[in-house]
This record gives structure tokens, sequence and C-alpha cells, in this order.
């Protein structure tokens, strides 16, 4: 199939392109990489009446060092920009460790970091890393400015906080702290596929051993990416002892996500995933902070 008649905007700066979506209102939609926006036209599940390209705006696409030692990240850039980015490796690993499970070279290098979290597919890895990581969304359109806490950004499959007329423009992930560890954890039916489930975590350790902080997201179980409240409830001011890591991952699973079931995957085998992902993701992450 091919998509319904729909204009085209080619802007080349920012301003530009935020005075196309001030005009177009919900007929607008942003095209950013492309690689999930472009099927869904084609298969007719997406009908904007208008796409404004943000391809030929290059000041959306950087990495760019802050001072509290994180980074920040234009919308537009490539996926594969960051996967293999020497000073995304150096402050945040998990993304290299997670960026070669979205789909293919091929599609990363075209796909976008900012697309892949305004695009809030449930099972997308980036909309889940971008809550692990605590990071701070920037929102612009016409005449202003917002900042969005990426776990507050989304709202349900597919769907965000952003209006019409705005775009998700930067993402801004805060330094670290020393002792810090995480790891990304999943199951997928082949390479490049869509996980069936998965788990990102990130740790921090002070220096008797004991647990500052713990961030856990789960993918794939619910409408949007969804964040433990038991891994920092049971996590924090002790030891990560084993018994305490089998219990969030019971609780995880059986209180906590909401898996649906497909012809992939019942829900009871998504759950019994999450027990065995939250178990491996948390103990990997404890042991690199430990290092």
């Amino acid at each position: 199939m091919k998509p319904i008649p729909f204009e085209y905007f080619a802007p080349t700066t920012v301003e530009e392109a935020l005075e196309h979506l001030s005009n177009l209102g919900y007929g607008g939609k942003v095209l950013a990489g492309g690689q999930s926006l472009i099927p869904a036209m084609n298969f007719r599940m997406a009908r904007p009446g208008a796409l404004v390209d943000l391809n030929g705006v290059p000041e959306l696409a950087y990495i760019k060092p802050t001072a509290d030692g994180g980074l920040a990240i234009g919308t537009m850039t490539r996926d594969s920009k960051v996967e293999h980015s020497p000073e995304v490796a150096k402050r945040f690993p998990l993304l290299p460790e997670v960026m070669p499970n979205i789909a293919h070279p091929q599609i990363r290098n075209r796909g976008t970091f900012g697309g892949s979290i305004a695009h809030a597919d449930p099972a997308g890895q980036l909309p889940a890393i971008s809550i692990v990581l605590n990071a701070n969304l920037k929102v612009i359109k016409k005449g202003g400015e917002r900042w969005v806490k990426a776990e507050e950004f989304f709202v349900g499959p597919f769907m965000t906080v952003l209006e019409p007329e705005e775009m998700l423009a930067e993402v801004v992930l805060p330094g670290l702290p020393p002792r810090t560890g995480s790891s990304y954890q999943q199951v997928s039916r082949q390479k490049g596929g869509y996980s069936l489930a998965a788990v990102a975590s990130v740790v921090t350790l002070d220096e008797a051993g004991k647990c500052t902080n713990a961030r856990m997201v789960m993918i794939s179980v619910g409408d949007v990416p969804i964040l433990s409240a038991a891994a920092l409830r049971i996590l924090v001011g002790q030891k990560p002892t084993p018994e305490a890591i089998a219990e969030v991952a019971e609780i995880a699973a059986s209180q906590e996500i909401d898996p649906g079931t497909d012809i992939h995957a019942t829900a009871e085998y998504r759950r019994h995933l999450i027990r065995v992902l939250v178990r491996r993701s948390l103990t990997t992450a404890f042991e690199r902070a430990a290092k």
C-alpha cells in the first residue's frame, strides 16, 4: 500500500520548522528518521495531512558534553552516531550496550535518537532508556519551550505529552555519580527484532557497598515503559543481596507489569521473562558498579 496524499515541507532552520508546525496544527507531523513513520504511513496506520521534514535542519544533530558530566543529544542525531560515539561510551556505557539491539545497522544509520523517543513505541528501547537515565527532554514550539522529565513524557502507546505545534528538540542525560553500574537485558525472537521483554537497570553503590539509587525500567510489558518502584524501595539503603534482587524480580513480574498476549508470546511467558531478566540486569549492574 501507499500513504494517503499529504503535503511536504522541508525547512532548513528550527524557526522555519516550528512555523510550519504552528500553521498545520493537528494535520502536521514531524519527520525525523522516518524508519517507523513511513512504514506506518504506507500501511495507512498513520495518516498525517502534512510532513515537516527535519533532515535539512543540521542544528538539531549533535552530541555535547554538559557541565555535570552528562550529555545533551540533539533530536536529529542518528542512532549510529550515538552507538559509536566515544564520549557516549565513556559517560553512558548503557547506550552502546543497547543500541545494537535496535533493528539493524541500516536502520540505525537513518533512525534518530530523538525521533525514536518521540515515537513512543512501548516496545522501543530508547523511550525506556531515556527514563532509566533520568533524561530531561527539551520541547519547543513557536515562541516558547518547556522541559519534561522522561518518565512524565509518555502517556500511552505511541502517545506523548507533545502538543501538535511542539517538537522534541534535545535530550539531556544528567551525569552519573561514581560507583554507578548499568545493564540491559532482552529476549527477542531474532536479532534486530522487537523484544518480547527487556529490562534496563542503572544502580549506584556507596563506599560501603550499599545501594544509594536503583532505577529499573521494563519494556514490552505495558502501554509505556514501566519504571519499577519496587527496585527503589527494596534495594536502596542495603547491600544488594541475591535475595533482595529476587524479591524485586518477583514483585516486578507479578505486580508492576501488565503484559499482553499476542502471536509471539503469552502474558504469562512475558512475566516469566521479566523474573529472569530483572535478576540478570540488576545483578550485572551491581557487579559493574562495584568494580
